[in-house]
This record gives C-alpha cells, sequence and structure tokens, in this order.
C-alpha cells in the first residue's frame, strides 16, 4: 500500500495544472515567455489571475499527495518521499513526454503539511529574496537551497528524510540551470 501511495503521489504531482489552464484559454503556455507550465510564466502569458489559479493548483497536488500518505500512518520518510515524487512528477510528466515545471509550488504545498514551520521559514526568506530582487527564480532557488538546512537544524530529522528532502531541492535547483545561466550574465527577467 505504501509504494502504491507514493507511486500516486508522482501521478498527482504529473498533473500540468498550468498546460490544461493554457490550453483551456486557447493558448499553449510552453510557446511562450520561458516555455514553462509553471504559475510564473503563467502570470507573465494569460495574466496574474491564472498564474494564482496556477500556483493553487500545483501546491494543492503536492499537499495533497503528502496528506494521502499521512492519512495512512506512514512515518515521515513516507511523507518526505510523496512530496519529492509529487514534485519530480510536476517536473517530469508523463503526460508532457516527460517534461515539465520546476516543482516549487509542488515543493511549496508537499512541505507545509510535512513541516509547516520550516516551510513558511522557507518562504520569508523567498519574499525577502524576492521584494530585494524581484527575481522569482533567484528566490525559489534560494528558498530551495534554505528548506534541508533549517529542516536539519530543526525538525532533526532522520537521514532518510534529510537526503530525501535535499534530493528535492536539488532537483529544483538542477531544474532552475537556465535561469541561473540568465542570472549571471544579467539577462533573466525580473517579475516586475
Amino acid at each position: 500500500m505504501a509504494y502504491l501511495l507514493l507511486l500516486l503521489s508522482f501521478l498527482l504531482g504529473s498533473v500540468p495544472f498550468g498546460y490544461l489552464i493554457g490550453k483551456l484559454k486557447g493558448v499553449d503556455v510552453r510557446s511562450y515567455g520561458s516555455g514553462n507550465i509553471g504559475a510564473t510564466n503563467v502570470s507573465r502569458v494569460l495574466g496574474k489571475k491564472w498564474g494564482l489559479c496556477v500556483l493553487f493548483l500545483d501546491a494543492l497536488k503536492g499537499a495533497l499527495a503528502v496528506s494521502l500518505v499521512k492519512e495512512f500512518s506512514l512515518p515521515q520518510e513516507f511523507q518526505v518521499a510523496a512530496g519529492v515524487l509529487a514534485v519530480a512528477g510536476h517536473c517530469f510528466s508523463p503526460w508532457l513526454k516527460f517534461k515539465g515545471g520546476k516543482g516549487v509550488a509542488t515543493a511549496l504545498g508537499a512541505f507545509l503539511v510535512i513541516s509547516p514551520k520550516i516551510t513558511l521559514l522557507s518562504l520569508i526568506i523567498f519574499l525577502a529574496v524576492f521584494f530585494s530582487t524581484r527575481y522569482v527564480s533567484l528566490s525559489s532557488i534560494t528558498a530551495a537551497i534554505s528548506y534541508p538546512i533549517l529542516f536539519k537544524l530543526i525538525e532533526k530529522p532522520s537521514s532518510y528524510s534529510f537526503i530525501l528532502v535535499s534530493l528535492g531541492a536539488l532537483l529544483i535547483v538542477f531544474k532552475h540551470r537556465s535561469n541561473i545561466e540568465r542570472l549571471l550574465k544579467g539577462e533573466e527577467k525580473k517579475f516586475f
């Protein structure tokens, strides 16, 4: 049952809400802006209202994946695995030929269920970087890197949970590699 729930977590994460909402509006968001299916690109292509909708839905699928595992009283390691698999599903959606978004909103939802305190601290870091730089990508990368550190220091998780959280953070950073290149060249677009 635990492994079926983990598979379900990946499948829940793989639902490409940004792509689906774009299609409902007659637009393939992958053909515009950054080409990403996440909330930031949807905001740029379809408007902030739709970007917020995608942000909420992407976070919801992460939260739902972890909540299902939690409902079966599985230990923290399985909850973290469910969260990371939901993020991986978003990043490598089988419905989009194993392409997808960058996983930030899905991670937000998943880890809000696992550890609200650490997630809120990472969110504060995200907002501080965002309002000082206006780069969503830099804010996301900084928050992703901070999460495992805060998780280790405050939650004192098992080694397995810490490794999984770190892998999730590395996946998010990896998915931002083109943003990192643009940031280094001074070519990254600011959100506003």
